[in-house]
């Protein structure tokens, strides 16, 4: 059978991040590649005394069909903590549960975005979300990444130029896949540019818990006045991915929209694993869990990074930073990655080549590592066998 793949998904290309997860049937591998959370932090106990407990007590409670907004004790729960952790007040804003994060960015897109509309965002970025973006045939511009955030010259840039800017989005805090975290004073310029040139801005802020050095910096959703902030959030990295629960809040006017566009792809998100999520939130202390979570990703960050400056040829730099799972290299200028990284990957060493996160077909000479799942034994093997490649490349 010859069948006709539509012109959205006949360019389509799959994550090279998901080819990576092929590897990790083979235990020779170093896996740097992927962004899981470290099973260490799953609290498989409580899920387990939660789940035990609603199955013998009420199971059609969690079994059952359920509402497309989402659970409505974990909507209100995480309402209030957005309240008190980020200053996130209530106004015209709802909450949406969605299946991930990365359902929020499909139906966000499926909503704003137009064949030919305009998405900028942050180079490099997630790839999981600028695949949706693409999918929907979105023209997306990629704006520099520094040290401190996007560089807001061409931000401004950007929104002047190009006709039909639907949204902006932005990783602010430990950025995938940087790690680099946007500072307060560019937090509140993107967003009096996104209201001079009245776009949208979507904030994907599925790394802020695990700050574990540094300050915390507020959403850019807490200075939010007129709704045009749409802020995402997560269980996968502080509860378990598997879960698949997301959370979006939303502007009143948007939220209508956004249910709707949410049950044409699966009626709701998994009932059961709202009910644990809020089970936990409430009855459990989950502000310790995430200290707990943040304690062992800043050992893991903390090894990773002295084995780099020991191993590492000193003309390759990186990033520091204060949180989330990610640290981004970089070779000298007029390298690319890629071959590097086929080269590591021969060497049992998965991590993944920058270009896999740019908006464009660039070139980079970036990669990206993740120290959350790896033992120690691993991270400092892994450093070791990419220090001396590095060496071999740069010495020649």
């Amino acid at each position: 059978m010859n069948f006709n793949i539509s012109d959205k998904m006949a360019n389509m290309k799959g994550s090279m991040i998901r080819e990576l997860f092929k590897l990790a049937a083979d235990p020779n591998i170093i896996k740097f590649g992927g962004g899981n959370p470290s099973p260490l932090t799953f609290p498989v106990k409580e899920i387990a005394e939660i789940t035990a407990k609603v199955f013998a007590e009420n199971p059609d409670s969690v079994l059952q069909y359920s509402i497309s907004e989402g659970y409505i004790p974990l909507r209100e729960t995480l309402q209030k903590y957005i309240r008190d952790r980020f200053n996130i007040e209530k106004g015209n804003n709802e909450m949406l549960i969605v299946s991930g994060s990365q359902q929020a960015a499909d139906i966000i897109t499926k909503c704003l975005v137009n064949e030919g509309d305009t998405v900028i965002c942050e180079a490099p970025s997630f790839i999981g979300c600028l695949n949706t973006f693409r999918s929907y045939g979105a023209n997306l511009v990629g704006i520099p990444l520094e040290e401190d955030g996007m560089n807001i010259e061409k931000l401004e840039e950007a929104l002047r130029n190009n006709k039909n800017v639907r949204f902006i989005y932005i990783i602010p805090t430990f950025q995938n896949p940087t790690g680099v975290t946007t500072s307060w004073e560019k937090r509140v310029k993107i967003y009096e540019l996104a209201k001079k040139y009245d776009v949208v801005i979507m904030e994907d802020n599925p790394y802020g818990e695990l700050r574990f050095e540094g300050e915390d910096i507020k959403p850019i959703k807490s200075i939010d006045t007129d709704g045009r902030v749409i802020y995402c959030g997560s269980f996968s990295k502080v509860m378990a991915p598997a879960f698949r629960v997301g959370f979006v809040c939303v502007d009143n006017e948007l939220f209508g929209r956004m249910v709707i566009g949410k049950q044409c792809t699966d009626v709701h998100t998994n009932t059961l694993f709202q009910y644990i999520c809020n089970e936990y939130m409430t009855k459990y202390d989950f502000a310790a869990h995430i200290e707990e979570n943040a304690k062992l990703y800043k050992q893991k960050c903390q090894l990773m990074l002295s084995e780099m400056e020991k191993n590492f040829h000193k003309d390759v730099t990186f990033t520091r930073p204060e949180g989330g799972m990610f640290i981004m290299a970089y070779l000298p200028e007029g390298y690319d990655s890629a071959p590097f990284v086929q080269d590591a990957i021969k060497n049992s060493v998965a991590c993944v080549p920058g270009t896999a996160f740019m908006p464009d077909d660039s070139v980079s000479n970036a990669f990206r590592l993740n120290f959350s799942t790896s033992s120690d034994e691993d991270i400092i093997k892994g450093i070791e066998i990419l220090g001396k490649m590095t060496h071999d490349l740069l010495d020649k």
